[in-house]
């Protein structure tokens, strides 16, 4: 007479035994059924960590997908795109020296615009941009050194620097350091001349709150807002649960780089899951939407162009 749940071949008391543990062990640790290893948990020695190290460390979720073939987060459609670092190409910047540039917004997108993450190794030097080309530069990770007319100042992570078209000057490091840039051909208007801008976030004071009513996130202007200026760069701040109250459609073109956080972009009818270190271009008129989730704040670098008529 066979014992009961015996069975040859088949250790079927044991496999209870393990179920049954493993269920234990789930509803004990409060995780939940569905619950998998949060990358927004702050390790150990991750507050000595530099500002912005998320953006240019970045990593997927959930962690089990990162060496899955052929996987990526990335799309292009025709009036947006999302350009996520597992899928970013890098080769040498043309006309700097030891860079190398992963190119993520261009005109063949269909943008006026040109936007690029330059990575400077040591003993690095820019080139300049092509004629009555307009330059705004950002520092994320390491130092760089600004020259114009033998004169130099150090930028570091949150310095931005605005360069008018035709102006002189160079950037150089010694380390490795990561920056992104903006470009554009200058739409001049008569009598209106824009000049050089070297500055910090921190030192930048806040902008008033959109005026649109439940607007509740911060933002900075990193360029004045006169008319000298075709495009303007943002700094937008959002904390865990706050979101765009506006569902936004106009003429301005958008280059977005998440620095910090994650969360939900509505770009046209497609919602996207984004975290630091994801690229968006937005085309005119596509329906566009953030909101922030996890636990630390989002923040973003959003160029716009702005006092020109479309025409």
């Amino acid at each position: 007479m066979r014992r009961p749940f015996a069975c040859s071949g088949s250790p079927q008391p044991l496999k209870i035994l393990f179920v049954t543990l493993c269920l234990f062990r789930v509803a004990a640790s409060g995780d939940g059924f569905c619950a998998a290893p949060s990358i927004i948990k702050e390790t150990p020695g991750s507050e000595s960590r530099p500002l912005y190290w998320k953006a240019t460390n970045p990593t997927l979720s959930p962690s089990h997908l990162q060496d899955l073939p052929g996987f990526t987060r990335s799309v292009y459609r025709t009036d947006h795109a999302l350009i996520t670092p597992e899928s970013q190409v890098f080769s040498p910047l043309p006309n700097w020296t030891n860079t190398l540039a992963a190119y993520l917004i261009t005109p063949a997108m269909g943008s006026h615009f040109v936007m690029y993450l330059a990575k400077m190794q040591e003993n690095s030097r820019s080139g300049l941009p092509p004629s009555d080309i307009e330059r705004f530069l950002f520092v994320v990770q390491g130092t760089v050194s600004l020259t114009m007319s033998s004169n130099s100042q150090w930028l570091m992570v949150d310095s931005y620097a605005y360069l008018p078209p035709n102006v002189e000057h160079s950037l150089s490091s010694d380390a490795p350091a990561t920056l992104v840039v903006f470009e554009r051909r200058y739409a001049s208007l008569d009598s209106h001349v824009a000049e050089v801008i070297v500055g910090s976030t921190d030192k930048q004071p806040l902008q008033p709150l959109l005026e649109t009513p439940g607007e509740v996130f911060e933002l900075r202007k990193l360029l004045p807002t006169s008319v000298a200026y075709d495009f303007n760069i943002h700094i937008m701040d959002f904390q865990p649960g706050e979101f765009l109250n506006i569902k936004e459609v106009h003429y301005n073109q958008h280059g977005l780089l998440l620095l910090e956080g994650q969360g939900i972009y509505r770009l046209g009818d497609s919602w996207y899951p984004v975290q630091a270190g994801d690229v968006i271009w937005m085309a005119p008129f596509v329906p566009q939407w953030y909101a922030a989730l996890g636990r630390t704040r989002s923040r973003y670098l959003l160029y716009k162009d702005v006092n020109r008529n479309p025409l």
